[in-house]
């Protein structure tokens, strides 16, 4: 068997395309794997101090033609400040939110598969395109997805990264790294500590045996059946959610199980740290 034959099969769903910083507009781009219901497309930017009033059209072009325009006045965007704007599709509409609140939802005429291009066009200055996927746990829930924006060329995000975690860990809370995998990586790590810097958790790739995997802190390796995920040059989206004294874990908004620890233990994690092959480009917690 072939080394290409030993690869792990990468189904579409789960691919994170990477993100773009500071394109020159106007803008055109592939969609990698098309739209599907959970995926979200995030745009960072600043409105220049000489743009037009804004506002905001909704519409399609079938065969050819416009149909009719949605419009949606008061749009909270103001000269010179930056937005963030995020769009979430579902099965049925797409929502959109500008700065953190809900904006509009447009519903779709025409079936969400056949839309695989972005374009950005018009007086904007926009710094980071980003493709992302929803948070699996709460799929289904009234929850509106919160857009957490790309920190570029910042201190804080050199590695190693540390994040203090001054109340611990406690139930719903969500911890979102964001980044991208270097040409030639051997590790990526993600550890939880206490007040006396004890590893409690550590969440582990390895590049040389493609391997993912919870470490305890005897060094007990659990390794996590899924498919291995990051690739030299990918960019990767991991989540865990602190629920019913234990963390869940999803890689690219794909649910990939839990590790147990016990809620006293949670409480008493007090920093997050991350270090390995990667540069990253958002740490949330």
């Amino acid at each position: 068997m072939s080394p290409e034959e030993k690869l792990d099969p990468i189904p579409d769903s789960f691919i994170l395309q990477p993100p773009v910083f500071h394109p020159v507009l106007p803008y055109v781009t592939t969609i990698f794997g098309g739209l599907h219901a959970g995926k979200m497309v995030m745009l960072q930017g600043v409105v220049p101090l000489k743009a037009h009033s804004p506002h905001v059209i909704c519409n399609t072009l079938h065969a050819g033609c416009w149909q009719a325009e949605v419009r949606w006045p008061h749009l909270a965007l103001r000269r010179g400040a930056s937005f963030l704007i995020l769009f979430l599709f579902e099965n049925e509409e797409v929502k959109v939110s500008v700065n953190g609140k809900h904006f509009l939802h447009y519903h779709y005429r025409l079936p969400l598969s056949r839309v695989d291009t972005l374009g950005i066009f018009g007086d904007v200055l926009v710094k980071a395109v980003g493709f992302l996927n929803i948070n699996p746990f709460v799929e289904g829930s009234k929850e509106y997805p919160v857009g957490h924006p790309f920190l570029l060329t910042s201190r804080r995000l050199e590695l190693p990264c540390s994040r203090g975690l001054p109340r611990g860990l406690w139930p719903g809370q969500v911890i979102i790294v964001r980044g991208l995998v270097l040409q030639e990586p051997r590790d990526f790590t993600l550890s939880l500590r206490d007040e006396a810097a004890r590893t409690h958790v550590t969440l582990r790739a390895s590049f040389a045996d493609r391997s993912l995997a919870w470490i305890s802190p005897w060094g007990r390796k659990t390794l996590i059946a899924a498919p291995f995920l990051f690739y030299p040059q990918r960019f990767f989206e991991v989540l865990l959610l602190c629920q019913d004294g234990g963390l869940k874990l999803a890689l690219n908004g794909q649910g990939l199980g839990a590790t147990s620890l016990g809620q006293q233990n949670l409480e008493q994690l007090r920093e997050l740290r991350i270090s390995g092959s990667v540069q990253l480009y958002c740490v949330h917690c």
